[in-house]
C-alpha cells in the first residue's frame, strides 16, 4: 500500500457557473461519496488545500491576467451587493461567481502542496479532488471552465522552486489541454503527452511542432483497447526516453463511454490500466512521485467510479 494524499477544500465547491452547468460542485461531492462508501477514503492522507501564492501562479500565467481575474471578482462582488447578476461571463461556457477566484487559488494551491508533499517524502503520490479544472487555462486567458492551469503551475513550481530538471505532464482528458500546451510548448524541461478526441473542442493539438509535446489525437468512438495500444506504443517510450523526475496527471474522466460531453469509449478498467502504466514509469524514473489533478468528467456516477479506480491504483489498494 502506498502513502497516497487526497487534497480538497470546501472553497472548491463554492464556485459555480449557473443552474444546469456540467462543471458543477456536485462533481466533487460524488467523488467524495464514492470513496467514502467504498472504503477508499479512510486509506488516504487527507489534506486541505492551501491558497496558491501569486508568485507561484505567475510561474505559468501572465501577471496582468492574474490581477485582472482578481479585479473582475472584486467588481462582481460589488455588483452582487448592489443587487446585480451573480455571474460574470468569461466565454460562452465559462463564468465566475464571487467565490471563483478563491476556488481557483485552492485548486492550484492543492497541486503545489501535493508537489511539496511527494518531494518531501510525506506522500508517495497524491490526487487533488479540486475544481475549477485547469488544462484549458492559457498563459493569459481563461476558457473552457478553467481559470488557472493547475498542472502547469505545479510543473513550473517543481522546476523553479524544488530544483527538478525534468517533469512530465500526462493528460488523458477527452479534450485537448490547449492551455497546458500554450504554457509549456518549447520548454524542454517539461514533456507533455496526451490523447484527446479530434476534431473536438478546443479544436487544436495537431499544429504544434514543439519537440516536447506528444499529442495523439483520436477519432470519436475510440475505445479502451485502442487507447491502451497508443499509450504503450507512443507515451511510454517517450516518457522513458525523457526520464521524468515527477509525473503530473491532468486526470479528466470525460473520455468515459457514459459521459455526454465526449464521444469516446473508455471505462473504469482503462483508467486503472493507464494509471498503472504511469506508476511504473514513475517507479523507474521519479522515485514513484505522481501528482494527479482532476480535470473533466461530467457524468457524476461514471466520474466517481473512474476516480475510485484511478485512486485505488495510486494507493495500491
Amino acid at each position: 500500500m502506498n502513502k497516497t494524499g487526497f487534497f480538497f477544500h470546501g472553497d472548491c465547491s463554492q464556485h459555480e457557473m449557473g443552474a444546469g452547468h456540467p462543471e458543477c460542485p456536485q462533481r466533487l461531492a460524488a467523488i467524495e461519496k464514492r470513496l467514502q462508501t467504498q472504503g477508499v477514503a479512510e486509506q488516504l492522507l487527507r489534506r486541505e488545500a492551501p491558497l496558491a501564492s501569486i508568485a507561484d501562479l505567475e510561474l505559468a500565467h501572465d501577471r496582468m491576467y492574474v490581477a485582472s481575474l482578481r479585479g473582475l471578482t472584486d467588481g462582481l462582488r460589488d455588483e452582487v451587493l448592489a443587487g446585480g447578476p451573480e455571474h460574470a461571463q468569461i466565454d460562452p461556457d465559462t463564468s465566475i461567481n464571487i467565490h471563483t477566484y478563491d476556488a481557483a487559488l485552492r485548486a492550484a494551491g492543492a497541486a503545489v502542496a501535493a508537489v511539496d508533499a511527494v518531494m518531501d517524502g510525506e506522500m508517495d503520490n497524491a490526487f487533488c479532488n479540486v475544481r475549477p479544472p485547469g488544462h484549458h487555462a492559457c498563459h493569459a486567458k481563461a476558457m473552457g471552465f478553467c481559470f488557472f492551469n493547475n498542472v502547469a503551475v505545479a510543473a513550473r513550481y517543481a522546476l523553479e522552486r524544488r530544483g527538478l530538471q525534468r517533469v512530465a505532464i500526462v493528460d488523458f482528458d477527452v479534450h485537448h489541454g490547449n492551455g497546458t500546451e500554450d504554457i509549456v510548448a518549447g520548454d524542454e524541461r517539461i514533456l507533455m503527452v496526451s490523447f484527446f478526441q479530434h476534431p473536438f473542442y478546443p479544436y487544436g493539438g495537431t499544429a504544434s511542432t514543439a519537440s516536447n509535446l506528444v499529442n495523439t489525437p483520436v477519432p470519436a468512438y475510440t475505445k479502451g483497447e485502442a487507447i491502451r495500444e497508443l499509450v504503450a506504443s507512443s507515451w511510454i517510450p517517450a516518457l522513458d526516453a525523457f526520464r521524468p523526475e515527477l509525473v503530473l496527471i491532468s486526470a479528466g474522466f470525460d473520455a468515459h463511454r457514459e459521459d455526454d460531453l465526449g464521444q469516446m469509449g473508455l471505462v473504469e478498467s482503462d483508467y486503472a490500466w493507464i494509471t498503472l502504466q504511469l506508476m511504473e514509469v514513475a517507479a523507474r524514473h521519479a522515485q514513484g512521485r505522481i501528482v494527479s489533478c482532476l480535470e473533466g468528467g461530467y457524468n457524476l456516477d461514471a466520474l466517481a467510479r473512474s476516480v475510485e479506480a484511478h485512486v485505488r491504483v495510486l494507493a495500491g489498494l
